[in-house]
């Protein structure tokens, strides 16, 4: 049947092809970043890096404690759909039997019941960040159209894998919610070098190439005179 090679298809190159394509392009993202970090350093005048402050600020964007400030929910939805969207994908028991499958790799897993639970978690969060986003004016002033689809389109791999996993929630065919969930992974693969779901991975090097940029070279100051014109007026 059709649908039988399109799994198959899914399944083999697809994947091996979305993996790929998502392998290199982080790989890109950070080869720019470091040359980003390269350049800043050599521009810095003061090249001491606070690495303990360096590493507070990239724990503190990866935990809401300490930061959630006025909007307390967002920051722990968003919390909480990061953590389920890394833990179900990457601990789940039979993406770690494709994994022992195919390349001989295998690592431990987390229970299938906790697996559920994640996967509503993750649900629920998505749809929650998009109506904060939009209930909120300044966030629906600064959202733009991927910051609105992203999180809806995360959660489709997620609801097939649902249906897939418990037949009796699911109303259309095994095989249907199958052909979604892994058309809609290998997508998602392919979408995360090119949208803002890269940030998982760039963070940390984001970091300290904002850190470097606040060190201004000695110089600094005579050279945006010079640009503006005012290289002899005084301050």
């Amino acid at each position: 049947m059709i649908t039988d090679a399109l799994l198959d298809w899914l399944r083999g190159p697809g994947f091996w092809a979305a993996l790929t394509f998502m392998i290199l392009g982080l790989a890109r993202h950070l080869a720019i970043t470091s040359w980003g970090l390269v350049r800043a350093y050599r521009r810095a005048g003061d090249r001491t890096l606070p690495v303990r402050q360096l590493w507070t600020a990239t724990m503190r964007w990866m935990l809401p404690v300490g930061r959630l400030g006025r909007r307390p929910i967002y920051g722990i939805t968003t919390f909480v759909f990061h953590l389920s969207v890394i833990i179900v994908p990457l601990f789940l028991a039979g993406h770690i039997a494709l994994w022992r499958n195919g390349l001989g790799i295998s690592w431990p897993a987390i229970p299938n019941g906790l697996a559920t639970t994640l996967t509503i978690v993750a649900v629920g969060a998505a749809v929650a960040i998009v109506v904060q986003r939009l209930a909120t004016p300044a966030s629906r002033a600064l959202s733009r159209y991927q910051d609105l689809a992203i999180p809806l389109l995360v959660v489709v791999p997620f609801v097939s894998g649902f249906l897939v996993m418990h037949p009796a929630y699911n109303p259309i065919s095994h095989q249907a919610a199958m052909l979604l969930h892994v058309a809609s992974a290998n997508l998602l693969m392919f979408l995360v070098p090119l949208t803002k779901l890269s940030h998982m991975v760039l963070l940390p090097a984001t970091q300290v190439v904002s850190e470097l940029a606040w060190h201004f070279p000695p110089d600094a100051g005579s050279r945006v005179g010079e640009a503006l014109g005012k290289a002899n007026e005084s301050i």
